[in-house]
């Protein structure tokens, strides 16, 4: 089903301390193999941009690609993915994901503040800045794939 439901935070990290409750959704095994899929996809093609001097376009694919791979390791691990408007929850979420979840929180927390300005601001993304997303966006779908593979 595709529900959302309210899971409670029982380790919450430093940061998190005082996180409201994470909304989250089901995620089945078939489902963690096409978040992962879709992280690969928005990963590579944010390369692509790149390598054209799209430099907004690849940002806002690079954070996609994260958002899809946070989603995929949670859903492999946990068995849910964080449903809410809130960011920072999917930050919670993953700090419950075990190792694989640890790796994509390192560069995700640094790819989300930058949705609202390659989304939505008229500010110019500088290059420096769009090379970094995608080498995050890169290594967050390699994590999703390696757990993926190892989903059944």
């Amino acid at each position: 089903t595709d529900r959302s439901s309210t899971a409670s935070t029982s380790t919450p990290s430093r940061e998190h301390a005082l996180a409201r409750p994470t909304r989250t959704r089901p995620v089945s095994p078939a489902q963690v193999r096409a978040y992962a899929a879709k992280a690969q996809e928005f990963a590579e093609t944010a390369a692509s941009a790149l390598e054209a001097g799209r430099y907004i376009a690849s940002t806002s694919l690079a954070i996609h690609a994260g958002i899809n791979s946070a989603d995929a390791v949670c859903g492999a691990r946990l068995g849910q993915r964080a449903a809410g408007e809130d960011r920072d929850q999917v930050l919670v979420l993953l700090s419950q994901a075990g190792p694989d979840g640890a790796e994509i929180v390192r560069d995700l927390r640094r790819l989300l503040p930058l949705k609202i300005k390659a989304e939505y601001e008229p500010d110019e993304i500088a290059a420096s800045v769009a090379a970094k997303t995608v080498d995050r966006a890169q290594r967050c779908a390699a994590v999703a794939q390696r757990v993926a593979d190892t989903t059944r």
